[in-house]
């Protein structure tokens, strides 16, 4: 039996707020009962994968081993969508043929925004 993306779980301080932002950010709702201690987006959609917010006492410290990488037609209005969000922009890149911005949601986890 193969194994399945189901979930990428995002530990944070309130998952309400942080579920709110990837929901607008990525134009899907967020389910129903959010709390400040668990939230999803994607479970009543019935899309893959579901993205879960749970609260954390203490994150880990340091640069998240795990991102999302998300990709734009339009990728400089993608960025300022994504900064009038709430997120920060942090550094843009062009390697390897390819170009791409990295930014920090609210809680500073990284995530990337290719243009392709």
């Amino acid at each position: 039996m193969a194994l399945t993306l189901e979930n990428i779980t995002f530990d944070c301080a309130d998952a309400a707020a942080l579920a709110d932002f990837w929901a607008r950010l990525l134009e899907r709702p967020v389910d129903p009962e959010a709390s400040t201690g668990f939230a999803t987006v994607g479970r009543t959609a019935g899309t893959s994968p579901i993205l879960m917010f749970i609260q954390v006492p203490d994150k880990n410290p340091g640069k998240n081993v795990v991102h999302l990488d998300l990709h734009a037609t339009a990728l400089r209005e993608q960025i300022e969508r994504a900064v009038a969000l709430g997120a920060k922009h942090v550094a843009d890149f062009e390697e390897y043929g390819g170009r791409w911005a990295t930014l920090a949601d609210p809680e500073g986890n990284l995530f990337d925004i290719a243009e392709g």
